[in-house]
């Protein structure tokens, strides 16, 4: 198994600036961008780009918690049961990893993804009202959806290799309703949670290369919290369109990529 030349250092490093940026604006992990970036602009073996960025997740976004934390937008309810239930599925998906085929699952995925951008960008931008910004309490969360997302997410996770952030905060604006900012910092510490066990059964399957992860952690950390900083003080409605419109760009983009790959 090949692992990474230092001549790809720089590509690398690059990619953990640009993701680590969208992590915090955006709430995800990562992984969904950074898997085919490092493919393409790095030359990274198709092996190690799955899961290798995991590690990098962990740090990015934790960097941006620090940034929510400080607007006091989490929902102790909605992270303590994700956590709970997305762990241990999140450890199953990736223990399953090498047996699923997961070409056909990251295309499904990314299909979702895109019908999910789609349907919040027509409801975004067809909202007459001015948008509710007022935090969802504990009290009024289902907590049956909530925990049923939360092993379906998690068990794709650790199945793909992905952190869960966007699945998380789609989830959670489109049947929680929650506002956007609220949804994206939930997203962000539950990304980081799943993100640890993802990380260290894919490490004991040897899914991971760890000059990749270190160099992605370097320049994604700082990078998240730049982007958290840049989404706590965007405008409520921008945000939302260029949320929506994101799903919309790499979910085509994942589509594309793996097809061809």
């Amino acid at each position: 198994m090949e692992y990474l030349q230092q001549s790809n250092y720089l590509p690398v490093l690059v990619i953990g600036i640009v993701v680590g940026y969208l992590s915090g604006l955006l709430g995800k992990g990562g992984s969904a961008i950074s898997t085919p970036a490092l493919q393409i602009f790095a030359g990274v073996n198709p092996f190690f780009a799955l899961a290798s960025p995991l590690p990098a997740s962990i740090s990015s976004t934790l960097s941006a918690t620090a940034v929510y934390s400080k607007e006091k937008l989490f929902n102790r309810k909605v992270i303590l049961l994700g956590a709970a239930f997305g762990v241990p599925a999140t450890i199953a998906g990736s223990w399953m990893s090498s047996y699923l085929p997961g070409r056909s699952l990251m295309v499904l995925t990314a299909l979702f993804i895109v019908s999910i951008g789609v349907s919040l960008l027509y409801a975004f931008l067809s909202r007459k009202t001015v948008t509710n910004e007022e935090m969802i309490s504990s009290s009024s969360l289902p907590a049956g959806k909530l925990i049923g997302a939360a092993l379906f997410i998690g068990f794709l996770s650790g199945l793909l290799a992905n952190a869960g952030g966007i699945l998380f905060s789609s989830f959670f604006i489109k049947k929680l309703k929650m506002p956007i900012k609220q949804a994206l910092a939930c997203a962000v510490i539950l990304s980081a949670i799943l993100s640890v066990p993802g990380a260290l059964v894919h490490w004991q399957l040897g899914h991971i290369d760890w000059n990749i992860a270190l160099l992605l952690s370097l320049t994604a950390f700082p990078a998240s919290y730049l982007g958290a900083k840049t989404a706590v003080k965007m405008k409520t409605p921008l945000l939302e369109k260029i949320f929506a419109l994101t799903l919309i760009i790499f979910g085509i983009y994942d589509i594309i990529f793996t097809l061809r790959a």
